[in-house]
């Protein structure tokens, strides 16, 4: 293949990035790549691709790190730059410009780690707390008062409508996901996949918030009826009002929720018979 060495990054995936391996004399060089023009092209740390940047360590960190402080001075020009601070405006100008920042192919990135959900969060908590008349209500309260949902709560809620689009084969379906027609009374389920026996504990992590995993997880939740529903837009009102049927309490800083407020957590939480799943 002939590339464009000023053009083209090199990424390496590596899932044990502390192995005693690299350490060793000339193993970088095996990571180089060289074109046919005699050029080296050096492995970069993080590929930024249609938006989203990759990590060579696998973690989101840094996507979501870069994602998160420009939404934060985005949020700070609106602020300084309109003074109205009716909920009207305030919510126009978040909707529009903040939001949209934090949400980007979230299916791709969703984070599981409470540090992660925290910084996103944060955004969110501080440009409501400007809006005239909610300053003084705690976060869960001003979510339920201006009618938002929590962005962890919005992500899951993406997935779920990523997993309807999958079935209906409106979109790509790369991972081959795959449903179960037999279950009357839950509707179609996803078949989530295992982990092979082989893999080491490590991997368990990257496997559990995999969307492989998570989106099968999420689908199954729903009730036969919510299923379906045959057209996106009535799909995505009934998701949205099953989704507002548990609690919305997403970790931020300075208060311990009672889980991580994954709609998985809260359905473990529930009695069996509450339960969609099978």
């Amino acid at each position: 293949m002939v590339l464009h060495d000023k053009k083209f990054e090199l990424l390496c995936l590596l899932s044990d990035k502390d192995s005693s391996l690299l350490q060793l004399p000339f193993t970088s060089e095996l990571y180089n790549y060289t074109t046919s023009n005699g050029v080296t092209i050096s492995p970069s740390t993080a590929v930024k691709d249609l938006g989203v940047i990759i990590s060579s360590d696998l973690s989101w960190h840094r996507h979501i790190s870069t994602m998160v402080g420009n939404a934060t001075k985005m949020s700070a020009w609106a602020l300084s730059l309109f003074q109205d601070r009716s909920k009207v405006t305030m919510l126009t100008l978040y909707k529009s410009m903040v939001r949209c920042r934090l949400e980007y192919c979230c299916p791709l990135w969703n984070p599981a780690d409470i540090t992660s959900i925290q910084a996103i969060e944060s955004v969110q908590q501080h440009f409501t707390k400007r809006i005239s008349g909610f300053q003084h209500l705690h976060y869960y309260d001003r979510l339920r008062c201006l009618q938002l949902q929590s962005l962890q709560r919005r992500r899951e809620r993406y997935i779920i409508i990523y997993m309807w689009k999958l079935r209906h084969s409106l979109c790509p379906n790369d991972l081959q996901i795959s449903f179960s027609e037999s279950n009357l009374r839950l509707g179609p389920l996803a078949v989530v996949p295992r982990l092979h026996t082989s893999s080491r504990a490590k991997f368990q992590t990257l496997y559990d918030n995999s969307f492989a995993v998570v989106g099968p997880k999420l689908w199954n939740l729903l009730p036969a009826n919510v299923k379906s529903e045959d057209t996106i837009t009535s799909f995505k009102a009934a998701v949205y009002t099953f989704c507002s049927t548990f609690p919305d309490t997403p970790p931020v800083l300075g208060y311990t929720p009672p889980n991580r407020n994954s709609l998985l957590d809260w359905a473990a939480s529930r009695p069996s018979a509450l339960r969609w799943t099978a």
